[in-house]
């Protein structure tokens, strides 16, 4: 069989990372409505079948880029929680992850949170989205001394530092956070998820 000469060369797995790539940049140009599997094999330089060696369709594909940002996710919460020492501070931190995630990658951000397309029933995509909801619970579980999987006011106070953090990076990606406070940085964002922790400060043992 003759490959489509426009066909660039990848290993197994480089095809499917540069995939990946070219389908985060697809994301970023065009957005979810615009998304198409074909697109992603042009932009990596591949005939329109050779995706299919990694992915079904374009769902597969945004399900596994979903999966990765998750990753990366992850890596930004934890970056900032393991910058302090102190339980309220590693929390804040976290929040303070959660932001710059979104901020640097509002095309991914959004398909992680707001789309339908990828598919939490896979098990790669399912397991790390867990685990990014584990980071907070974690650090809540540090402030509280009581870990939220296993009780109900501390996993209320767990669902509402993520409320206020990721109600806040709504409203920094739709740039409506100047209205309210006008140009904001770090501390202000500190600032206010530490607001959301007063609840659990006052619920916390000793």
């Amino acid at each position: 069989m003759v490959k489509d000469a426009k066909d660039r060369t990848y290993h197994h797995g480089d095809l499917r990372r540069a995939l990946l790539v070219a389908a985060e940049a697809e994301l970023a140009e065009k957005g979810v409505e615009g998304f198409t599997l074909r697109g992603c094999a042009k932009r990596a330089g591949v005939s329109h079948a050779a995706p299919a060696h990694h992915f079904k369709d374009a769902a597969a594909l945004l399900t596994a880029l979903a999966a990765e940002g998750f990753t990366r996710f992850i890596a930004a919460m934890e970056k900032r929680r393991d910058a302090e020492t102190a339980p309220r501070r590693r929390l804040i931190g976290c929040g303070l992850g959660y932001l710059d995630f979104a901020r640097g990658n509002p095309a991914l951000f959004g398909l992680m949170f707001s789309s339908k397309r990828p598919d939490y029933g896979s098990p790669s995509l399912g397991a790390v989205a867990r685990r990014s909801f584990l980071v907070l619970t974690e650090a809540v579980h540090a402030v509280r001394g009581v870990d939220p999987l296993a009780d109900k006011a501390a996993m209320l106070d767990a669902v509402t530092v993520w409320s206020v953090v990721h109600g806040l990076a709504e409203l920094l990606l739709a740039g409506q956070l100047h209205v309210a406070i006008g140009e904001a940085s770090d501390p202000t964002y500190a600032e206010i998820i530490s607001r959301a922790l007063l609840e659990a400060k006052r619920s916390s043992p000793g």
